[in-house]
Parts: C-alpha cells; sequence; structure tokens
C-alpha cells in the first residue's frame, strides 16, 4: 500500500450556488491547492454564466474557466459546471418553493452523474479520493458512499449556528424548537454554549411553523452533514472555542477560518454575481472613517417600507455613507426603491450602488462603520478591518451572528430592538453609533489579533489545516484498505 505521504488527495468541491458561499469555497480550494491538493472545482452552469456576466465576458467563450491565473501560478485546480435541473432562464427567487424541490430531488442525479464520470476516467490523475460539498446540500453522504470517496462537509457559518442545527433535538425535546408555542426563556444546555436566547437561534429554528419546503431542506441537509467523515467550519478556535470543543467531542471538526482570498485583497478569480460599482475614488474625498457603509448582503430581502424607512433615517441622521441596494432586495416589482430626490438630497454625502466588492469597500481608510445584516463573511471581514458593526439581521444565521458581535466580542450593536425600522430610531441609533464607536474599536483590537494569530503557520487554523490535510491522506488510506478488502 501506497505510504500515507506519497498519497495526493483529488478532491472534488461543489458550493451551494450562493454568492457567500461561492466566495468560501473559492477561497479554500486556492488554500487547498497551494497545500498540495488537487482540486476539481463545481459551478452550476448559472452561477458561471453569472460570473461571466458580472465580468463582461461574452456568452461565446465555451472555453472560459474561472480558474486561469490560479492554473498559471501553477495550482492544480481544474473547472467544470453541471445543471442545477432548470434551464439557465428559469426564474429560481421568483419560483422559490419549485427550485428547492429540484435542489432536494433532483440536483443529486446531475452531481452523482458528473462525479461518476470523473471517478471512472482513466484521465483523473491524481485519481478523485475526496468530496467537499456544502453543508446546504441533501445528498453528499450518498454520493460519497456510492464512490468511496472521503466525505467532507463544509459549513460557511460559525460553529455557535452549527450546534444549534445540530441539537435541534435537544431543543425540540426541551419544547424550544417545533411547535406553535415555543418556550422563550433562555436555552443553558446546548454543550458548548453557556447561554443563548430563543431569538438568537437561525430564523428556520426559531419559527413556530417549520415544515416549509425551506425548512424540510435545511434540515435534511444538516441531517445529512451530520453523517460526513469530517467538518470544515469556516471559524477561528479563540473566538468559539467552548462551542468547537463540544462539537468537537461528536466530529471531527476543523476550525479553517477566516477563510479570505490572500492578503485579504481582490481575488483575481471572478466570485462576485453581479456587475461591480468601483466606488474608491468617491471615497477617497473623505476623511478617514468617517463614511457607513450599508449593506444587506447578496441574498436577503427587505421590504420596500424597510427600504424606504433606511432612506429616510440616513436623511435625517447627516453621516456620510455608501448603501449597496441590489435590484432584487425587495420582493416589489418597483424599479425606483428609493424616495423621491433622495440621491439629489445626499449627493454630497451618500452614494448608492448596486453593487461593489466588499473587501475593497470595507478596507478603505474612509470606512468607520458598517450597517450590515450581519452574513457571516461580512461580520468576519468587519471584524478584520476593526469596523464596528450596527446589526439588522434578516434571516437565517444572522441573528446567531449578531449575538457573537454584540453580546459575545462587543464589536458592534443592535440597530433595531424589534424586526420592524422606524426612521427616528435608525437617525438615533446610527448617531449614537458613531458616539460610541471608540469603545467597540478597542475590542476589535482584540478580535482581530486572534483572526491574524490563527492564520499564522503555527496558530490555531494553521495548525487545523495540516492536521486536516494529514487526516484526510489516512482516511484514503483506510478507504483504499477496505475497497481492496472488498472485493477479496
Amino acid at each position: 500500500m501506497e505510504p500515507e505521504e506519497n498519497i495526493k488527495p483529488h478532491a472534488i468541491m461543489i458550493p451551494a450556488p450562493l454568492q457567500g458561499h461561492i466566495v468560501q469555497f473559492i477561497n479554500l480550494a486556492i488554500k487547498l491547492a497551494s497545500k498540495g491538493l488537487t482540486i476539481t472545482f463545481v459551478n452550476t452552469h448559472l452561477t458561471h454564466q453569472r460570473l461571466m456576466k458580472a465580468q463582461s465576458i461574452s456568452e461565446n467563450s465555451p472555453d472560459y474557466n474561472i480558474f486561469s491565473e490560479a492554473q498559471k501560478s501553477g495550482l492544480d485546480i481544474r473547472y467544470t459546471t453541471i445543471s442545477d435541473g432548470f434551464p439557465l432562464n428559469f426564474d429560481r427567487m421568483g419560483n422559490h418553493d419549485q427550485f428547492m424541490e429540484g435542489l432536494y430531488h433532483v440536483f443529486s442525479t446531475h452531481v452523482d452523474d458528473l462525479v461518476g464520470n470523473l471517478v471512472n476516467s482513466n484521465n483523473q490523475n491524481p485519481p478523485v479520493s475526496c468530496l467537499i460539498a456544502d453543508t446546504f446540500f441533501v445528498w453528499p453522504s450518498a454520493i460519497a458512499k456510492k464512490y468511496n470517496l472521503v466525505n467532507i462537509s463544509f459549513f460557511t457559518e460559525a460553529a455557535l449556528a452549527f450546534t444549534s442545527y445540530y441539537h435541534m433535538d435537544l431543543l425540540k425535546i426541551n419544547g424550544h424548537f417545533g411547535s406553535q408555542d415555543n418556550r422563550e426563556d433562555t436555552i443553558d444546555y446546548i454543550p458548548g454554549v453557556q447561554a443563548i436566547e430563543p431569538g438568537d437561534l437561525p430564523s428556520y429554528i426559531q419559527d413556530s411553523e417549520p415544515w416549509g419546503t425551506m425548512h424540510r431542506y435545511i434540515f435534511k441537509s444538516l441531517e445529512d452533514a451530520g453523517k460526513a467523515d469530517m467538518i470544515i467550519c469556516n471559524t477561528v478556535q479563540e473566538l468559539e472555542s467552548s462551542t468547537i470543543a463540544a462539537l468537537q467531542e461528536k466530529k471531527p471538526l476543523y476550525a479553517l477560518g477566516p477563510i479570505f482570498p490572500n492578503g485579504f485583497t481582490k481575488s483575481t478569480i471572478p466570485t462576485n454575481l453581479w456587475m461591480e460599482s468601483d466606488p474608491t475614488r468617491w471615497l477617497n474625498s473623505k476623511p478617514k472613517g468617517s463614511v457607513m457603509y450599508i449593506s444587506f448582503g447578496s441574498l436577503a430581502n427587505i421590504s420596500r417600507q424597510d427600504i424606504l424607512e433606511m432612506a429616510h433615517g440616513l436623511l435625517l441622521s447627516r453621516v456620510s455613507f455608501i448603501w449597496v441596494v441590489r435590484p432584487d432586495i425587495t420582493w416589489s416589482l418597483e424599479s425606483n426603491l428609493l424616495p423621491p430626490r433622495f440621491e439629489d438630497d445626499v449627493k454630497d454625502r451618500g452614494l448608492v450602488v448596486s453593487w461593489c466588492s466588499q473587501i475593497d469597500v470595507i478596507s478603505h481608510p474612509a470606512i468607520g462603520g458598517f450597517l450590515t445584516h450581519c452574513g457571516w463573511n461580512s461580520v468576519l471581514e468587519s471584524s478584520w478591518c476593526k469596523v464596528p458593526m450596527l446589526c439588522f439581521p434578516i434571516f437565517t444565521d444572522q441573528f446567531t451572528n449578531r449575538k457573537l458581535v454584540v453580546s459575545e466580542w462587543k464589536v458592534g450593536f443592535d440597530l433595531s430592538s424589534g424586526r420592524i425600522l422606524k426612521r427616528q430610531e435608525i437617525a438615533q441609533k446610527i448617531d449614537c453609533f458613531i458616539t460610541e464607536a471608540n469603545k467597540l474599536r478597542i475590542n476589535l483590537e482584540e478580535t482581530r489579533k486572534k483572526l491574524e494569530d490563527a492564520l499564522s503557520e503555527n496558530g490555531s487554523s494553521g495548525r487545523n489545516y495540516k492536521q486536516l490535510i494529514c487526516d484526510i491522506k489516512s482516511k484514503i488510506q483506510q478507504k483504499s484498505k477496505s475497497n481492496k478488502t472488498s472485493f477479496i
């Protein structure tokens, strides 16, 4: 049998077709390839088309490869695309439940076909040995078992969110989940979590009727992740130590965060699904730390009324700001989401863009605060840049991340006392935030140091990368051995 040190793992990596997940998967692929792994990276046809469109690359470029620059630098990253089961022009958001049912029941057949072809191909050198799939898929354990691959689940959120899902049975037994009359008192029985309020759980667990299409999909995918050989989490040991330690007693879990592009500069690999505005010149004209960056991420929807209240709150506050308003940020069909004359009224101190490179903006010296939905990428990037946060979580893990930001690390404040935005409260909270931000910056120094130390060669994430690769090789050897035994 081949000595373990000579094994060269070849991993198929498949992200969920969502902006925040794709970014992390691409950054992880680069990291793993730079440590000697061969990667076959798989996007859906639609994701690929959107990446091309955002780069203004013609759809008549069939050989377009997002990893061409990485390959030129010597990394062994191959690239391919597959159907998600729907035509390219199908409206996935407008027919959301139908799309999720397709991901649940149909997408796996396309993955199975692709993985089978790669595993059985004589051209794959080294042979495919691992599957690194997004935790938010329902099929990885079945595919990995069928093709005898090491099954690695990549969870792109905080360990606190993962353990909340992992212990749903415990929450249900104790009456905090799964009924129309859930308990509302503090939860103090999740291993490794001293205390968490029900309102800080991921929104799918908070819901009083958790049996819709999306709930079924999320819960099934987390159940499947429990069958993985290993779990990768984009977090840092020192930021979630007790939660991670408790999970590691049950599953091999590797905290590899923060999973950023090299040097925390915009990646040479296209990762954005929208065309970007470049606000650098505008930001260059602003004093250091004077601008509030406002973004609710790539997926969350808010109401037209919330947009209007936010706009009027910004008018009342007089803060300088750059605000990302995606064309699809509301379910509204209206093209003019902002109040009449809003952009004229704020033209000297406010800039509205439809999308931008968040890393470029948040690392600009003019940025002094981040009004955020608390998506996990945003939280990590803001912490890295030592930018205090004003938190307005909307759905999924964002409530859990807000707990970490506001209650645990004390690097942000809540925007609203409830889930309904009011313009006067927005203006008041922004003005208070600006006054109090220096207190948050002191804590951000400590948070940034933990992130930075983790990434060093001998830091926790640096050591965890080494351990992960060692354990992958060992697992490949085990599977190869058991495979040969089964044929005897």
